[in-house]
């Protein structure tokens, strides 16, 4: 594969990706190969197992996983244990996942005090504050307004927090860094709102509140608000999950998930920042000096190498095929590279989905696994040039006590048995 001058270490190798795959082809053909000599495979057994000789099951209201893929479930952490088992998060199991769309039930899920029970036919939305014409909206009063459907990650800012422990944690990709999710929505501008209920000369800013008993609430710039945010009524098709902020949830492409208020119930226009208990007490980064940074507003480029990842044991020599994803709340992923000598050397890897904007792009890339040592690595590069920083790079820039914010270069391990695990490196 060909190595990219990463650096004053990097090396360069003669061999080009079009070649590696092919070599990984022509190996996966040659398996193909044998399998079709083997005894097994005799046609008087091609209908032999017992499904194929039964009728099948019966058509059902809402399609449900094979039980067989049932152990596919997000990871699960209550910050206060039984005490408040709706206080916490539940991160998508990015290992098992592939693609860039997440399923509606395994996308991930940030709550601080549980998923309340809304009814539709009693919400409303309020609009005020620094406008002309305040609004309030019944769900139906929504479900009029013309709809927009776009692809977005949603990011909570405490993601990839585990990693920043003084040992790497011995847990799945997802349990450390799956604190992310991509899906479709469907929603109104929020502009195309604003613009109904006419801003004052003097708006700058917005809080959006939610309806949770929490109830969650951020300042939000105009800017944002007139450019791409979103009232999202629709997840992957279908009307949004209760833990998804059903009915009604902001949306804010690239911004960190806590501002995407889940179950909104009101937008205030404001002067000034509000500067609510969610952005004051959380939600900052802690500088060396002790001081810490608000309003970190748009989230990192990043990456992350799902498969081999963390837990997981490649069985035998040969070839395999890296695969990730990366995204960056500034736009489009341009460039993953993916490096299996611990960044001494990096390869570019082939894309999917770098087309969308504010969006997780699968990255692929031919390997092989010779037996030796090796440590993975990805870096990504967004459409502003920024890149992904090594992990020494990004801690030096914070405090040690800093939980948010973290898009540093995640490295895996495969031991010559062909165990992966989690390193700092």
């Amino acid at each position: 594969m060909k190595k990219k001058q990463g650096d004053a270490a990097t090396r360069v190798d003669p061999d080009g990706p079009a070649t590696n795959r092919r070599r990984f082809l022509k190996h996966g053909a040659a398996l193909a190969a044998t399998a079709t000599v083997a005894p097994s495979a005799r046609a008087q057994n091609l209908a032999g197992q017992p499904w194929e000789r039964v009728y099948g099951a019966a058509f059902i209201g809402y399609g449900q996983p094979s039980r067989f893929e049932q152990p596919v479930v997000r990871h699960m952490r209550r910050a206060y244990g039984e005490l408040a088992p709706g206080s916490g998060s539940a991160l998508a199991p990015i290992e098992s996942l592939e693609g860039i769309i997440t399923p509606s039930g395994l996308h991930n899920n940030r709550s601080h005090s549980g998923t309340p029970e809304i009814d539709p036919k009693q919400h409303q939305l309020l609009l005020h504050g620094l406008v002309q014409r305040p609004l309030q909206f019944s769900m139906e009063a929504l479900w009029s307004y013309p709809m927009t459907t776009r692809i977005h990650f949603v990011e909570c800012s405490g993601n990839s927090a585990a990693a920043l422990a003084p040992q790497p944690a011995q847990v799945p990709a997802g349990a450390m860094h799956g604190n992310v999710a991509c899906s479709e929505w469907t929603g109104i501008p929020l502009a195309m709102l604003l613009e109904e209920a006419s801003l004052l000369p003097q708006a700058k800013w917005l809080l959006a509140e939610g309806a949770d008993s929490a109830h969650m609430s951020r300042s939000v710039p105009i800017e944002k608000a007139l450019d791409d945010a979103m009232i999202a009524l629709y997840q992957n098709g279908e009307r949004l999950r209760p833990e998804q902020g059903y009915p009604v949830r902001l949306l804010l492409p690239g911004w960190e998930g806590n501002m995407n208020v889940k179950w909104l119930r009101r937008i205030k226009v404001t002067e000034e920042p509000t500067y609510t208990k969610d952005e004051t007490s959380k939600y900052t980064d802690l500088q060396p000096d002790g001081r810490a940074l608000q309003f970190t507003f748009e989230m990192g480029v990043k990456s992350v190498i799902t498969r081999p990842s963390s837990t997981m044991t490649l069985p035998r020599h040969g070839f395999y095929e890296i695969s990730g994803i990366a995204w960056s709340g500034a736009g489009r992923i341009r460039h993953v590279e993916v490096s299996t000598d611990g960044g001494a050397t990096w390869a570019e890897a082939a894309l999917t989905g770098e087309e969308r904007p504010k969006a997780l792009v699968r990255f692929r890339l031919p390997w092989e696994w010779t037996g030796q040592a090796a440590v993975l690595q990805s870096r990504a590069t967004d459409e502003k040039g920024r890149v992904q920083p090594a992990r020494k790079a990004w801690l030096a820039q914070y405090s040690s006590a800093n939980l948010y914010h973290n898009h540093s270069i995640v490295s895996w391990a495969v031991g010559t048995d062909g165990s992966v695990k989690n390193v700092y490196a």
